[in-house]
């Protein structure tokens, strides 16, 4: 009796302690009891939880979410029942009977849109338990999986009235089309908030931007439309939290996909990160005379790809920011003063000293030619056909091209009027006649002359001899039969 009771107290006591353990250490679901709990409740008493004692939680909201499937299912077999038993009293003519089976299906009708209401909330907590559990490190995935499969709702194809039903149903439920409608409105009052948001702030922005000096007004304008677009996507982001929408997981794949990105735009962030430089350096800033990238005109824009020039007959041209920034950047309107470099030619017979003279009367003269600093006038080179002058004024950047062509024309005219000749490039050629006899020479060949033909002799030549008459005395012309 003793060694029973010993083996007794042995087995059964540390089995009982051991039940009594693992019901201790079993964690149970503890919000599931109020199953009508607010979603921000929820989430707030689920954040202390542990891993295990989330689980719990999933698997209880599991157990409620499954019930009511069943419930669901339950009632659907009952509303298809309900069809063939309409079917068949219609066929039999029964028409209270059909009336009876009818008004029970617009019952049995609006308690599935009951039920389903109530499994779009217990959807939404078990979504919340979900996330919970899978963020302190949980496998959720099948759970995750067993959501998205009671997802939805199941109706039969070819009943009509129970199709429309469900979306009367769900428009009007407070878990679908109301609660939905509510997320849209908010999405839209937030954004106009937003927007309005962005006006004052840009404004605030561009006032505080216009005050210094030393920035470029492609750096204003870019900074004032980064502030506006910055508070709207903010905007867009709070907007989307409050619909519902996961914006961590979003961000996550921006980040993801940025890396491929940059393989994929290696010459748009190439041209980006030129813009930043451009904006940041200003070599050059609106309406300046630039040549970049082989462009000569107007600067009109500067955008983070490329730069917008438009040319001097009207011609706009969108240059890539890699090749500007990458190339020789020539501003002409960089400085407030330019130099108005010109050449004159005057003849070799003309007065040197009259000409200067006349030059600088014409510069003097020109109410845009700045008195500092001071113009040259030079003699600068002594040119194949003439004396060349250079005349390097100095003008306002503006008026640069009105003093050019001014004074071109101006010192023409006055040259003039006083005699003076601008030369155009010519060539004396000097022409030496050679005596007739040797171009013929050269021409004709003796042995290829006719007979009878006479030709005047050369001084060198000796002279003729006559073999019949003797020697002639006096060299004249000879002929021969």
């Amino acid at each position: 009796m003793r060694t029973y009771l010993v083996y007794f107290i042995a087995v059964f006591v540390p089995t009982v302690c051991g039940l009594q353990v693992l019901a201790q250490e079993a964690p149970s679901a503890t919000t599931v009891s109020e199953p009508e709990i607010p979603t921000d409740h929820l989430s707030l008493l689920l954040d202390p939880l542990t891993k295990s004692e989330l689980e719990a939680e999933v698997l209880g909201w599991q157990g409620l979410l499954q019930a009511k499937v069943r419930d669901i299912a339950m009632e659907e077999i009952r509303i298809r029942k309900q069809n063939a038993v309409i079917e068949s009293k219609q066929a039999d003519s029964g028409d209270q009977q059909t009336e009876q089976a009818e008004q029970q299906k617009r019952q049995d009708l609006e308690k599935i849109n009951a039920l389903r209401e109530q499994k779009a909330a217990l959807l939404e907590r078990f979504d919340i338990a979900i996330e919970a559990f899978k963020e302190k490190g949980g496998e959720a995935e099948d759970y995750r999986l067993y959501a998205d499969a009671v997802t939805g709702i199941k109706v039969q194809a070819s009943d009509g009235q129970a199709i429309w039903s469900a979306l009367t149903g769900w428009f009007t439920s407070k878990e679908g089309g109301i609660k939905w409608a509510k997320k849209l409105l908010s999405f839209v009052v937030v954004m106009l908030i937003f927007w309005v948001l962005a006006k004052i702030i840009g404004s605030l922005a561009n006032k505080a931007i216009a005050r210094s000096r030393n920035m470029s007004s492609l750096l204003k304008n870019f900074l004032d439309t980064f502030v506006k677009r910055t508070v709207l996507f903010v905007g867009l982001l709070v907007a989307l939290s409050i619909v519902g929408v996961e914006v961590g997981a979003i961000l996550a794949l921006v980040g993801g996909g940025a890396f491929i990105l940059g393989f994929a735009l290696q010459d748009t962030l190439g041209n980006f990160a030129a813009g930043i430089m451009l904006l940041l350096y200003k070599p050059f800033d609106v309406d300046d005379i630039v040549e970049v990238g082989g462009v000569f005109g107007k600067v009109d824009s500067v955008s983070l790809v490329n730069t917008t020039i438009r040319t001097f007959d009207n011609q706009v041209t969108l240059v890539p920011n890699k090749q500007v920034w990458g190339q020789i950047i020539t501003n002409a309107t960089a400085s407030h003063q330019r130099r108005v470099d010109l050449v004159f030619g005057i003849s070799y017979s003309d007065d040197i000293d009259k000409a200067e003279e006349v030059m600088w009367q014409v510069v003097e003269n020109h109410p845009l030619v700045l008195k500092d600093p001071e113009t040259v006038i030079e003699v600068n080179s002594l040119g194949e056909s003439s004396v060349d002058f250079v005349c390097r004024p100095w003008a306002k950047t503006d008026d640069y091209w009105r003093v050019y062509w001014d004074l071109t024309k101006q010192v023409k005219l006055a040259f003039d009027e006083a005699g003076i000749s601008i030369p155009f490039p010519q060539r004396d050629v000097h022409l030496f006649q050679h005596q007739q006899e040797q171009l013929e020479l050269q021409m004709s060949p003796a042995q290829n002359q006719p007979p009878h033909q006479h030709r005047r002799p050369d001084k060198t030549d000796p002279a003729p001899v006559d073999n019949d008459s003797g020697d002639d005395e006096g060299g004249g012309e000879s002929s021969s039969d």
